[in-house]
């Protein structure tokens, strides 16, 4: 017969084991539904692995720049005979300013600048072609044989070299003595007519086709020019032979003389009229 308190403690033993039973079922059952909701779940998506990034590379610090000066732009040099002849006051401004020209090639060739000679206030001026050889060693227009002929007709209707203002077109002597060149006249050309300007004289004589083209801006010849009284600004002009024509050609002396007889007659009249007027 068993003893009521061994019963009891049997009893009591099931009841905890019944216990521990149950719990282990419930904790079995949480762990089973944990399982099933875990393995229902969709996978997770793998998260790549960041590929290395090589470091940046250190930000460069910029030298600071040394700013060079830009150079100044080459002066332009004006030389003064660039100038324009218009502007210049007396015949000295005039002379010392295009002594040294290069207005056209003839300056690389002269020996001397040949400007022109005589009375800057002359009543009479006469305008030759160009300088010869004996005037481009010397600097001195008409000093060859062509000169000392020229000496001489003026001496015929009572006139000195220093009493008159003698020029050419060009100031430089033509290699081989060749005809002036248009380019060259164009270049020259503003010179003699400041000459001209600053001497005021009441009359003008050519000597030669090329001076009576230049200052009348014909193309006539010497022959059919010669004879007459024209103009050049408002001056008379006479036109006659070059003396140097005259050596080549004697026969043309005689008109020579009917022209610087016509030169001295009008000369004289133009004068008195300024002088009166005055």
């Amino acid at each position: 017969m068993t003893h009521p308190r061994d019963e009891l403690a049997h009893i009591t033993r099931s009841l905890r084991d019944f216990v521990d039973v149950q719990r282990i079922l419930q904790e079995g059952g949480q762990i089973a539904s944990e399982g099933a909701r875990v393995a229902s779940a969709p996978p997770a998506r793998a998260r790549p692995i960041a590929a290395r990034q090589a470091p940046a590379p250190a930000a460069r610090v910029a030298a600071p720049r040394t700013s060079t000066p830009a150079p100044p732009p080459a002066a332009t040099v004006v030389h003064p005979w660039q100038r324009d002849p218009a502007g210049l006051r007396t015949m000295g401004e005039l002379h010392d300013s295009f002594a040294g020209c290069h207005r056209c090639p003839l300056g690389k060739s002269r020996t001397n600048f040949v400007f022109g000679v005589g009375n800057p206030e002359a009543t009479m001026m006469l305008v030759g072609e160009a300088p010869g050889r004996d005037e481009d060693e010397q600097g001195e227009p008409f000093v060859g044989r062509a000169g000392q002929l020229l000496n001489k007709i003026l001496a015929a209707i009572q006139f000195r070299r220093e009493d008159v203002y003698i020029a050419n077109i060009l100031k430089c002597r033509p290699p081989g003595n060749r005809n002036p060149e248009a380019d060259e006249i164009a270049s020259c050309e503003p010179i003699l007519r400041r000459q001209i300007e600053l001497v005021r004289p009441v009359i003008l004589c050519t000597l030669g086709s090329f001076a009576a083209r230049t200052l009348l801006g014909t193309t006539s010849g010497i022959t059919r020019l010669r004879g007459k009284v024209h103009d050049y600004r408002g001056i008379p002009v006479v036109p006659t032979y070059h003396p140097a024509a005259l050596l080549r050609n004697p026969s043309w002396k005689r008109d020579t003389w009917e022209d610087v007889k016509l030169l001295r007659r009008e000369h004289d009249r133009l004068v008195a009229e300024r002088r009166s007027s005055s």
